[in-house]
């Protein structure tokens, strides 16, 4: 079987090759630079803005939501606080968080998620509830964008014993094949 290579980042490669290689968002920010394309965004975003310039066809930016009034939560914070629309996970709310869990408390997907929907009636007793719900869900789905994580999780259940230089040199060969030759992260 021959190896392909991957291509280089050039306006004359083609979309659906870029879309069959593994790609660091540094190098598509570069290269939506270099085309007159807007480079902010993740990875998803950047790479169908490429794409789109690379076909010839327009590109509509998606629209983004307002979060709301901009009101913030700032200590004291109570257990009875209500949580704002358009709170975000700030430093205050991590510290009472912190406060009522310990340090191992984190803003994992479920609490971005639920202070993302809190719609101004949730308290955030409401979020140490919910948080401690869901703390004995198992093993959680991780996002398609997150690739990477997705491949360790992968690799470490089927080399339980395996040594992290093993692990990079599995994902280095990994990454190098296109997206339809090497399999499901």
């Amino acid at each position: 079987m021959i190896e392909e290579q991957r291509p280089q980042l050039t306006e004359r490669l083609e979309a659906a090759e870029l879309l069959r290689w593994y790609w660091l968002k540094d190098e598509l920010s570069d290269f939506a630079r270099s085309l007159g394309v807007r480079s902010t965004g993740g990875k998803e975003l950047l790479t169908r803005r490429i794409a789109a310039k690379l076909n010839g066809t327009p590109f509509v930016e998606p629209i983004r939501q307002s979060l709301g009034s901009g009101a913030q939560l700032t200590g004291p914070l109570i257990a009875t606080t209500v949580i704002p629309v358009g709170q975000r996970c700030s430093q205050s709310v991590r510290a009472w968080f912190v406060d009522q869990v310990g340090p191992s408390f984190g803003f994992d997907a479920e609490m971005r998620a639920f202070f993302a929907e809190a719609d101004g009636t949730l308290t955030l007793q409401d979020a140490l509830d919910h948080y401690f719900a869901t703390r004995e869900q198992g093993t959680k789905p991780i996002d398609e964008q997150f690739e990477y994580n997705r491949f360790t999780r992968a690799w470490h259940e089927a080399n339980p014993a395996g040594e992290r230089a093993d692990l990079l040199r599995a994902w280095q060969a990994y990454r190098s094949r296109p997206v339809d030759r090497r399999g499901k992260a």
